[in-house]
């Protein structure tokens, strides 16, 4: 399986994962020339950005070393557009969620509000 699917099995198990938290999903894939938000959710009055990683072998390391500081430094500047753009001025966050698939089995871990500078 390519890296492409194996990130759209992610973000979609990511998606039934924060439905089933009452989160609404508003966007995916969201791409802008800075770099890209995987979701965008909404929960009570506050919008979320959720950057996804998934691992299908350990012996790579975890998902979340795979968020580097380059990668925070990107996800930054697409939110930071997004909110530009849109003209959204309420309360917001950035969240990560990890997700081990391996032999079929997902694990899924979320980190609310994770720090993108440094």
């Amino acid at each position: 399986m390519n890296n492409q699917k194996i990130a759209k099995i992610g973000e979609n198990l990511a998606c039934k994962y924060l439905i089933q938290k009452n989160y609404s999903i508003i966007g995916r894939n969201v791409k802008y020339r800075e770099g890209e938000i995987d979701i965008i959710a909404q929960k009570a009055k506050q919008l979320v950005f959720i950057e996804v990683k998934v691992r299908t072998s350990l012996a790579w390391g975890y998902p979340e070393e795979a968020l580097t500081v380059q990668k925070k430094k990107n996800f930054l500047k697409a939110i930071n557009r997004y909110l530009l753009t849109s003209g959204y001025m309420g309360n917001y966050s950035a969240d990560l969620i990890a997700i081990d698939l391996i032999k079929n089995q997902a694990k899924i871990r979320h980190y609310k509000s994770i720090e993108l500078e440094d």
